[in-house]
């Protein structure tokens, strides 16, 4: 069933990948029509989300936030199926760091680097990052449940140098790299909820107590890497910015969490600079009614 969903599914997507940019951001248009007006794809989470972390705000500025998110969530759906076909110098057109620099000089201190970013802006051509770094790079990413479409995401990436690893094969894929002298750069989208069973940190995201996803921290002092934040900013419709500010080179220095906590304060100040390009469909706030006694 899986490869028969691939083979229906799979040409629809590389002929649409093979649109120019002005058709494709048509069939976004469309496609919040449907998704918005007709479907109401996951409106009562993102309704939940706004109404909990923007009390403050009124009922119109919340519903122009929710319209323009779901305008900036069927762009990357119709970014995300350009990247089967994009060529190279198309996407660093349109997806461009604004300082390298930043990790131009981590680079020089022979560090491996974990790159903490959240579900803002558009992840889905920061692999384009490659071009501009030295370094091996991977994307820890949660295996897709169809193993064709898992399989074809990897080598879209991997055309680019960029590999995919699942949360379960970092650490020895890490540690080999490791063993081997090679320097990566790693990246993580850190904004996630953990699961129940593996949650050890709560702290405040918007105003909300939760629980932190605390793996690329670990990662980093088991590792000893350097962390860096990246922002993605959206600078026009198609076109993103990533701007790299460097936490810490030596992460064993900071007590347990710290550096966790410092990244959702620099998460914090993107949403609410521009709430709209925030992943509002995701359920970041559904634990927020068990936090232990011990801690409120």
């Amino acid at each position: 069933m899986q490869r028969l969903l691939y083979l229906l599914i799979f040409p629809v997507l590389w002929i649409i990948s093979l649109f120019p940019m002005r058709m494709l951001y048509i069939t976004s248009d469309l496609l919040f029509l449907l998704l918005y007006y007709i479907v109401g794809y996951r409106k009562k989470t993102v309704r939940e989300n706004l109404n909990l972390v923007f009390p403050e705000k009124s009922k119109a500025e919340k519903k122009s936030i929710e319209k323009k998110f779901y305008h900036h969530l069927c762009d990357m759906i119709v970014e995300a199926i350009k990247s089967l076909s994009i060529s190279e110098s198309e996407l660093s057109k349109r997806f461009v760091p604004t300082n390298i620099e930043e990790v131009h000089a981590v680079e020089a201190q022979n560090k491996s680097i974990i790159l903490m970013l959240a579900h803002y802006g558009s992840w889905e051509w920061i692999f384009v990052l490659q071009k501009y770094v030295g370094y091996k790079t991977h994307a820890i990413y949660k295996r897709l449940r169809n193993k064709y479409f898992d399989a074809l995401i990897k080598r879209s990436r991997a055309k680019y140098k960029s590999y995919l690893i699942t949360t379960k094969e970092a650490i020895p894929t890490l540690m080999r790299s490791k063993a081997k002298g090679e320097l990566t750069l790693n990246g993580f989208v850190s904004d996630q909820s953990p699961k129940v069973t593996n949650i050890y940190h709560w702290n405040e995201f918007m105003n909300i107590k939760v629980p932190v996803f605390t793996g690329a921290e670990l990662m980093a002092k088991r590792l000893d890497m350097a962390v860096v934040f990246c922002a993605v900013s959206r600078v026009k419709r198609g076109y993103y910015a990533a701007t790299f500010k460097t936490i810490t080179l030596n992460p064993k220095e900071y007590e347990n969490y710290e550096i966790t906590d410092i990244f959702l304060k620099l998460v914090e100040a993107q949403i609410r600079e521009a709430p709209e390009y925030y992943l509002w469909t995701h359920k970041r706030w559904k634990h927020r009614d068990k936090v232990p006694e011990d801690i409120k």
